[in-house]
């Protein structure tokens, strides 16, 4: 049966620590492994991307395989092909599947009937692979993940349900602070044994009392638009700016999965500052990724 990475909880807390050795392993010496030699990887794009198409195409370059890019206006599914049908197409010409779109049903369909490891690039309820980054990268700046405290602010959405669900089976801590209405309360569940926890709260700055680091994500997500004003509203108090990161903790850095918008969910200040990993993170991405998909396609 093949192995799927669809929300993160997949992994074990010792595969996860074992998935960051070796993405670090990677990122110092990015082609030494070719373990997709001679293979090819389907990426399935129904969602706008920048950084994880070029991570992912990338990656799958530098592990020895070929990426095959397909967009979803490319692909029969645009004309009614059933999931189920391009799920099996598809295992019959590549080694993996990443799909990023909106649904994550679509997702959960494709796994069903794929006969090799599916991989979520990104839907509107998880973000687990940009979670694996943002794990790399907090360890990378702190030496480790236990008990680590790692405060985000802002929009409950994806990206931080992702980040709670493999922080806590990595060790952190995880504040979360949201306005009401955008809290990931209800919405969460946090696999069985998690050595880590979760705190969900409305004050931006108790999430950050003792952060390490401190994340954020943009007010305005894709498929958002329509209440841009009103979110704009609502989340306009849950800004990182030097005053927030002064709050947390010594030395306190700013994590944003990107893309950001300057002025609205982090300053240019901080964005552009000395204060970051930002740009570090972005860069992880190719290589926990890299990771996983050893993982994933290793007999």
């Amino acid at each position: 049966m093949p192995r799927h990475f669809l929300t993160g909880a997949e992994l074990s807390r010792d595969e996860l620590d074992a998935l960051l050795d070796r993405a670090l392993q990677m990122k110092r010496e990015p082609l030494a492994a070719t373990p997709l030699s001679g293979r090819a990887v389907a990426l399935i794009f129904e969602k706008p991307s920048t950084r994880t198409r070029v991570s992912f195409e990338v990656g799958v370059r530098e592990l020895g395989g070929q990426p095959v890019v397909l967009r979803s206006d490319e692909m029969q599914l645009s004309r009614g092909e059933p999931l189920r049908d391009t799920a099996l197409v598809l295992s019959r010409h590549v080694a993996a599947i990443g799909v990023r779109t909106g649904e994550d049903r679509i997702v959960e369909e494709l796994a069903r009937h794929s006969s090799v490891p599916l991989v979520n690039m990104l839907t509107a309820g998880h973000h687990p692979c940009q979670a694996l980054a943002d794990l790399l990268t907090v360890r990378e700046a702190c030496g480790t993940l236990d008990g680590v405290r790692v405060a985000y602010v802002g929009d409950g959405n994806n990206v931080a349900r992702s980040l709670a669900v493999l922080g806590a089976i990595a060790g952190l801590e995880i504040a979360i602070a949201s306005p009401p209405g955008y809290s990931l309360e209800g919405s969460l569940e946090l696999p069985e044994g998690a050595a880590g926890s979760v705190t969900l709260t409305e004050d931006a700055r108790e999430a950050v009392r003792g952060a390490q680091a401190v994340y954020t994500d943009v007010w305005v997500s894709m498929g958002d638009e329509a209440t841009a004003d009103q979110r704009r509203a609502a989340l306009s108090s849950y800004r990182i700016d030097d005053a927030l990161l002064d709050a947390a903790a010594p030395d306190a850095f700013a994590l944003h999965d990107l893309p950001a918008h300057p002025g609205e969910e982090i300053t240019a200040e901080v964005l552009y500052g000395e204060r970051q990993r930002i740009w570090d993170q972005a860069e992880n991405r190719r290589h926990a990724q890299k990771a996983l998909l050893e993982l994933l396609v290793s007999p």
